[in-house]
């Protein structure tokens, strides 16, 4: 049996265990993390507030970044089903797009002795967790609820670390979506770009009507994620797979990455400028009011939509991303359990058999915005979500996994390239070439430390 986290921490004084783990988990490579005083005041704040691991067995503390209106919407769903068997959900809102700010929140908790009884971990980096004996294995949940044969086989992969199931999933997003204003479109005679020749055409009008055509964010998780839908789109999952999962050398050095680069810096031409950081729900705001005409991102924003009252079709539309028709650019969000002394597994196994039964599947999904993670198609979806499943149900060729939000690669190689991207896109006077070149020395430097 594995050592629970507060046996595993107490082992060693608290600035040992600190290097012991900075030395064996690469998502905890940056020592500052664990200091209270470098993490954001919101951060700070629910660390500080967020209770120790004596909770009572009927309760879980849940760490998480879903904040906004539809999320809740749709984390209310589980909630209350929980609720029904008698567990109470503590809740630990971190705000902060994509996660950013509850992963300062998570390492310092578990650092400090504190881990949550559950968390938000998306991705591949819960298998980091997992190495280091801290998650609870799920797999008699998994057996009993035949996961293997109904989910997804991409779903089914990403949760399982070295023969043993390490997550519970909720459901999958589909990134490579873009929004449109009904009205406007309407109004001016236009359908969605297929292409990128058919959305320069459709940006151009825009422009001339007075109209800003693209929503964008100067957040550095915003910018990639309209960097790498501009590489899906470019040339597909292999090459997508090539950049991001293998850190191929070759890849970042391809024409085809100038090409990238170039087609960013020419989309600022489609947005406010100069681009300002905003919250992503603010920038789905702005494209709802009217004062852009589409958006780029995650299905998740037809979550907010549909809490705002906006209906699919009648408000708002929505599309694959130009070139990308045919794949899926994909994110899962998933709940790890820490094991700690093992006194909440039945109310943590409870809850995993409550996120992945049909009937929640079903309903959490729909308002989060995203599909669920079955085999089997949903009834209930709606037009953008039966592109989303039908997309997804081709099969690993035409998926991509999102680096964004931790499903390609590790959390230092994510950053790493995330924040070279944004620089890019904010820096005008940096050329194309300039940022491939630093591209392939960050993809050569973290290949070195792979030892690949």
């Amino acid at each position: 049996m594995k050592r629970p986290v507060r046996a595993l921490l107490a082992s060693v004084p608290y600035r040992c265990a600190t290097a012991a783990m900075l030395a064996t988990l690469p998502l905890l490579m940056l020592a500052a993390l664990v200091v209270s005083a470098a993490l954001p005041p919101q951060a700070r704040a629910a660390a500080a507030s967020a209770p120790g691991t004596s909770a009572a067995p009927a309760s879980l503390q849940v760490l998480h970044w879903w904040t906004s209106a539809g999320e809740r919407r749709a984390l209310n769903v589980v909630v209350n089903q929980l609720a029904k068997q008698n567990i109470q959900w503590r809740d630990v809102p971190i705000p902060g797009g994509a996660g950013m700010g509850a992963g300062k929140v998570l390492k310092s908790m578990v650092l400090a002795g504190r881990a949550p009884e559950v968390t938000q971990l998306n991705g591949v980096i819960f298998g980091e967790w997992a190495d280091l004996g801290l998650l609870l294995e799920l797999d008699n949940v998994a057996v009993q609820g035949n996961w293997e044969k109904q989910m997804f086989p991409s779903v089914w992969a990403l949760l399982n670390n070295r023969g043993h199931v390490v997550a519970a999933p909720l459901g999958i997003h589909r990134i490579n979506t873009l929004f449109y204003n009904i009205a406007i479109f309407n109004r001016l005679g236009l359908t969605p770009p297929k292409t990128w020749d058919d959305f320069d055409r459709i940006a151009k009008i825009l422009r001339d009507a007075g109209i800003t055509p693209l929503a964008q964010s100067a957040e550095a998780w915003q910018v990639a994620t309209l960097f790498e839908n501009l590489v899906l789109a470019e040339s597909g999952p292999a090459y997508y797979r090539r950049l991001f999962v293998d850190m191929d050398q070759a890849a970042y050095a391809d024409g085809r990455m100038l090409h990238i680069l170039k087609r960013l810096r020419r989309l600022g031409q489609s947005m406010d400028q100069p681009v300002r950081e905003r919250a992503w729900p603010d920038v789905a705001r702005s494209m709802a009011n009217g004062e852009a005409a589409m958006f780029i991102m995650g299905d998740w924003v037809k979550g907010e939509f549909n809490a705002w009252g906006l209906t699919v079709d009648q408000q708002f539309g929505c599309a694959p991303v130009p070139g990308t028709g045919e794949y899926h650019l994909y994110s899962t969000d998933t709940l790890a359990m820490f094991a700690d002394d093992y006194s909440h597994q039945v109310s943590q196994e409870t809850l995993a058999q409550i996120v992945t039964s049909p009937a929640v599947q079903s309903e959490y999904n729909k308002f989060k915005g995203s599909i669920p993670v079955w085999r089997t198609a949903d009834p209930h979806m709606d037009r953008c979500a039966r592109d989303s499943w039908r997309a997804f149900s081709k099969g690993a060729a035409y998926q991509a996994p999102s680096l964004v939000h931790r499903m390609a690669t590790d959390e230092t190689t994510k950053d790493a390239i995330i924040a070279e991207v944004q620089r890019f896109f904010l820096d005008r006077q940096g050329s194309e070439e300039q940022a491939q070149r630093r591209l392939v020395s960050i993809a050569r430097a973290l290949s070195r430390s792979r030892g690949q």
